[in-house]
């Protein structure tokens, strides 16, 4: 990943991780928990958690294997959905060690398979 994609990523982190963080501070601090804004807090936490993910996933990456933009972004989206789906099952007490457990499996054998099928798609003159 060259210089100029290494500030965009980290420019769209910093930009998600503001908008997120701020946006979630300002939502629990003056709303109450009816129907919207806890859709809202979700879509906030999606924000923040993938802006506050993006570094460290890049940070794998650059010691274990480069990886494209789009790469980076969609696995920092999957901890994200992760940590949002574990808030959201904690709402009625529903989450435990072992459904974490299996649910951080699921969404990585599902990011590996995406990852196979990228490597296994033909591209001519490349």
């Amino acid at each position: 990943m060259s210089g100029s994609q290494s500030r965009g990523l980290f420019a769209t982190a910093f930009l998600l991780l503001a908008i997120g963080w701020t946006g979630l501070y300002f939502l629990v601090a003056t709303t109450l928990p009816t129907v919207g804004p806890r859709w809202l807090f979700f879509f906030l936490l999606i924000i923040a958690v993938t802006g506050t993910a993006l570094p460290f996933v890049w940070l794998l990456h650059k010691r274990f294997g480069p990886a494209p933009s789009a790469v980076l972004l969609r696995q920092a989206l999957w901890v994200a959905l992760f940590a949002s789906l574990g808030v959201w099952l904690q709402i009625n007490r529903a989450l435990t060690l072992s459904l974490a457990l299996l649910l951080g499996i699921g969404f990585i054998l599902v990011e590996w398979f995406l990852r196979l099928l990228e490597r296994s798609v033909w591209r001519p003159n490349r």
